[in-house]
């Protein structure tokens, strides 16, 4: 499985290694990257294309090094919407994993970033915060309606964007992390 960050987090985050190491495993091996602007020291991404070709190279590295039997892309946010991205162009994949999906930016739902999800045909999974203001569950389902490919969607109740819950759900960040990282692990099979 192949794991990009999001836009303003590096791969060393709380959350990417905690996803990192909770989906690893004796029979998945799970890898991080960094987008080149992150590695230069920009805080902001820049066009798609840099970020979706960095993507393609490390899958291709990875392919090529290790011939795994099976690979999964996905990432939190924008790592997410990269994936997404190759996948529906020319990246031919077991699966994608979304980590709080940007189906919009907060309060703009007339930019919705979905049209390119119709031309995967790998499965889906789609791990969602229902206090996410970037993808709002109802907007995300009727997307889902949309996909020709199998898709599902993993709610994390009073998660927000980056799936962290308040003190008030009665149980900690972590806890809902790791209920998300069996569910995605069941996802993924054996």
């Amino acid at each position: 499985m192949v794991l990009a960050h999001g836009a303003g987090a590096s791969l060393d985050s709380d959350f990417m290694e905690f996803f990192a190491r909770e989906l690893s495993s004796t029979k998945r091996a799970v890898a991080r990257f960094n987008f080149v602007y992150m590695e230069q020291g920009r805080k902001s991404p820049g066009a798609p294309k840099a970020s979706e070709e960095t993507f393609r190279e490390v899958l291709g590295h990875l392919r090529t090094e290790l011939t795994p039997a099976e690979v999964f892309i996905g990432g939190k946010s924008y790592g997410g919407r990269m994936a997404s991205h190759i996948a529906a162009q020319d990246v031919k994949v077991d699966g994608l994993v979304f980590l709080g999906y940007p189906l919009h930016a907060p309060g703009r739902p007339e930019n919705m970033r979905d049209a390119h999800l119709r031309d995967i045909d790998a499965r889906m999974l789609f791990v969602e915060g229902t206090r996410d203001p970037f993808c709002p569950l109802e907007t995300l389902r009727k997307v889902m309606s949309k996909l020709t490919a199998p898709a599902e969607l993993m709610i994390v109740e009073d998660g927000d964007h980056s799936l962290k819950v308040r003190k008030s759900s009665g149980r900690s960040t972590e806890d809902a992390w790791r209920e998300a990282a069996i569910g995605i692990s069941e996802w993924l099979g054996p």
